[in-house]
């Protein structure tokens, strides 16, 4: 059982690989190997929750003792992000498999090589190798940005290739710096290392924690970092924009899992060692842009994107918290916002289709067909979003402002989260009643068929929603258990290192 740990990395390699060397194999060939494997990893994140839920599981490739091998972990937060990822991978797939597919070349090999890649960064227990994962799911990423070809996702494209080179330069540094001083990159026995570090060396230890946080904060999409996502995600075609919900919660991931294992962030002394003090005003700025974003948005792809960096502004802003409760709060918003994020892409790609102009530009009136069918969908995912009962987006925000009250400056939290969902509302009634009420319809001769598959998975996707509202109660019981774990870093050492150890604050303020 053991050796399953490894499957969710090499599954989408050989799989990305198969579909490279047999390029031209046709294409229902390449998509029913792309759904077998994404499906596969489906079952492998069911496993991995379940057998999180005992004890930290460890597997060391070539079997090298530590710290010296390759280390993967699972934990409880590493498995439900490889369940999440890999849910969302296939209602991603699935749709992509009714056209969208066929814009450009090796999309199914590219989309295995970038869940390879988001599965390696959840479950690695070393930086470098966290950098090798990501750089795997960037270079997928910018293949399956720019898939289909057009000056927009060109430009789109360019900018996000920069920005993220610019952010794996920084990544090195910090490496270096850190094995310059520890001799080590493996997490747990950094943590071990720089919690003994003498006084001499908090400096650059400080420099380097700062470097990584401005990495992850890259990826996470947090203020003045951000300016990127919205036209990257809006050129994106709808399967490929649905799976990049993720992205940014691989930034926060690696940011909570570096933060509270390497430099031990006792959750004691909230914003300890000073570097992490930038953290809360930005990430509270962050959300704030991302509702001006939302109101202003032109298209719905552009909302679906800056929807994306108001879920990111909230998670940083409750991780800078610094509290267990309020990070098992934000880490089921954090399921409930990728999810919705992700329907919101395809929703726009299904208005779309569907409209006389081609688009979903919120201020163009044009005929559309099925408005019914549309209609529904989109009211039922507004309501999930913007927080209202009773589905996941109310039980989650409610949670979330529940459990901040305990923090000293909650009031600006509870502000700006609660200004940030009227404009969302706002913004998503504005773009509703101009789509569904406004427009005349088609005559019979003009009306266009509605693809009852992908109206199938944006409709079990939004289901989720449901279905975390329906069973909130089991998974609030996970997540607290997840946050109680990320705040006791000894334990992750004692599984990774094989020796008892105490990790009670990392760098001193």
């Amino acid at each position: 059982m053991t050796h399953l740990m490894i499957l969710p990395v090499i599954i989408p390699m050989l799989a990305a690989a198969w579909l490279l060397v047999n390029h031209r194999a046709s294409i229902g060939r390449q998509r029913v190997w792309s759904i077998l494997s994404t499906s596969l990893l489906v079952a492998l994140g069911v496993w991995a929750v379940i057998a999180a839920q005992t004890d930290y599981h460890t597997y060391w490739l070539g079997n090298w003792q530590p710290p010296f091998g390759i280390v993967l972990v699972l934990d409880r937060l590493s498995a439900m992000m490889l369940l999440l990822a890999a849910l969302l991978a296939l209602f991603c797939v699935l749709y992509a498999s009714r056209g969208s597919d066929r814009e450009g070349s090796h999309f199914h090999a590219l989309f295995q090589f970038q869940l390879m890649g988001i599965n390696g960064a959840f479950l690695t227990g070393d930086l470098f190798n966290l950098f090798v994962f990501f750089e795997i799911l960037l270079l997928a990423s910018y293949a399956l940005l720019l898939h289909g070809g057009g000056r927009a996702r060109s430009r789109a494209g360019l900018h996000y290739v920069i920005i993220n080179l610019l952010g794996s330069a920084l990544f090195l540094l910090a490496l270096g710096i850190l094995y310059g001083l520890t001799g080590t990159l493996n997490m747990a026995d950094l943590a071990v290392r720089i919690a003994a570090a003498s006084p001499d060396d908090q400096t650059l230890l400080k420099g380097a924690a700062l470097l990584l946080m401005v990495v992850f904060g890259i990826k996470a999409a947090i203020l003045p970092l951000l300016f990127w996502l919205p036209r990257a995600y809006s050129a994106s075609s709808a399967p490929v924009a649905a799976l990049f919900a993720i992205m940014t919660k691989v930034g926060f991931y690696a940011m909570v899992r570096v933060l509270l294992v390497v430099f031990g962030l006792d959750p004691t002394q909230p914003l300890n060692a000073g570097v992490f003090l930038w953290l809360w005003p930005l990430a509270l700025a962050t959300l704030g842009l991302g509702a001006i974003g939302v109101l202003g948005a032109a298209s719905l792809r552009t909302m679906a994107a800056y929807l994306v960096i108001m879920s990111s502004g909230l998670l940083m802003a409750s991780f800078a918290m610094a509290e267990a409760t309020v990070l098992a709060a934000s880490l089921f918003y954090l399921l409930h916002s990728t999810c919705l994020a992700a329907v919101f892409f395809l929703l726009a790609d299904l208005i779309g289709r569907q409209r006389a102009d081609g688009y979903d530009l919120l201020s163009v009136t044009a005929p559309l067909t099925h408005r019914w069918t549309l209609g529904t969908l989109f009211l039922v995912a507004a309501v999930s979003m913007a927080g209202l009962p009773p589905f996941s987006g109310f039980v989650s925000k409610a949670w979330l402002l529940q459990n901040a009250i305990t923090h000293p400056h909650y009031l600006w939290l509870w502000g700006i989260t609660l200004i940030a969902g009227l404009f969302m509302i706002a913004a998503l009634s504005r773009a509703g009643s101009g789509w569904f009420w406004k427009p005349e319809p088609f005559s019979g001769r003009q009306r266009r068929k509605l693809d009852p598959a992908r109206v199938a998975t944006v409709s079990v996707l939004i289901g989720i929603s449901g279905a975390l509202a329906l069973f909130a109660a089991p998974v609030m019981e996970y997540m607290t258990a997840t946050a109680g774990q990320l705040y006791h870093p000894s334990a992750y050492v004692e599984a990774v290192l094989g020796e008892p150890a105490t990790i009670t604050g990392g760098l001193t303020p």
